[in-house]
């Protein structure tokens, strides 16, 4: 595909890094990040050699979210549309920014978000979709968009209270506040902090290493079900996870595993995709 201006990816062996790379902007999401997105997360998952990605910003800020002056400026008249019309096009014009992070969080790829400094309205939107969570010490969280007057429509209120529960996820929406890493990790919005960015990216992509050593259609199918079981009772899980398992378990990672049991030796999973250098 075509370079995009928000973003980069970078491989290395069997993870990505995907980059927001506007860091003189704090890396705001104007409308490349929107536009750009699912084709960059369509990007990783076509790839079989990648396995898990990272989701980084570049420079001093993960993202301080939608660029507001921006974005106002691009789409004015469809914001303020006076008549149905109108309003049906701002309907469209959400639904279309929604497909990214959708894409994310419905990535056959497990993803890791990392977070320094800022990470605001649709920066939180975007960490939600992402399977783990890591931060910085200097890291801020922010539901920031009743604030300015937004009622946040990227996924935050669907996902955070499957995350940290309906009683945090409602007192962050509601005060727009600033939430401190160690008070994230209270809660349960990320599941490590580390004491700067270099030290983050190095737990980041050793936890990402470590999902891309298991067998891909077992973490395809881990975060599947995982995805699945939301707002599902716990039978219908079960059933669900029954019948994965059913029509996937004899996969040729699980002869690999079982043969390395008998064997007494560690099994060696993915190696058509696998990349060693």
């Amino acid at each position: 595909m075509n370079p995009s201006p928000f973003f980069t990816i970078e491989r290395r062996k069997n993870v990505a890094i995907l980059w927001l790379n506007r860091p003189e902007k704090r890396n705001a999401m104007n409308w490349p990040f929107w536009r750009d997105l699912p084709d960059m997360v369509a990007e990783i998952d076509a790839d079989p050699k990648i396995h898990a990605f990272v989701i980084a910003g570049k420079g001093k800020s993960f993202s301080t979210g939608l660029d507001l002056e921006e974005f106002f400026q691009d789409f004015k008249p469809v914001v303020q549309g006076e008549f149905a019309d109108g309003r049906e096009k701002l309907y469209q014009l959400i639904l279309t920014m929604q497909k990214g992070i959708n894409a994310v969080y419905n990535s056959k790829k497990p993803s890791i978000a990392l977070v320094q400094k800022h990470c605001i309205g649709g920066g939180l939107d975007l960490v939600s979709a992402c399977d783990i969570r890591y931060a910085s010490d200097d890291a801020v969280f922010s539901l920031r968009e009743s604030k300015v007057a937004i009622v946040a429509d990227m996924g935050s209120l669907q996902r955070l209270p499957h995350l940290i529960g309906n009683a945090h996820t409602r007192e962050l929406a509601l005060t727009g506040k600033d939430v401190t890493a160690n008070e994230a990790f209270q809660m349960g919005l990320v599941t490590k902090v580390t004491k700067d960015f270099d030290s983050l990216l190095v737990e980041g992509l050793k936890t990402a290493n470590e999902i891309a050593e298991n067998p891909t259609i077992v973490i395809r199918g881990v975060k599947q079900v995982l995805n699945h079981g939301v707002g599902k009772t716990i039978e219908e899980g079960l059933d669900y996870v029954a019948v994965w398992n059913a029509s996937m378990l004899d996969s040729k990672d699980f002869r690999s595993a079982i043969g390395g049991f008998m064997e007494r030796k560690r099994p060696v999973f993915n190696p058509e995709t696998r990349v060693d250098d």
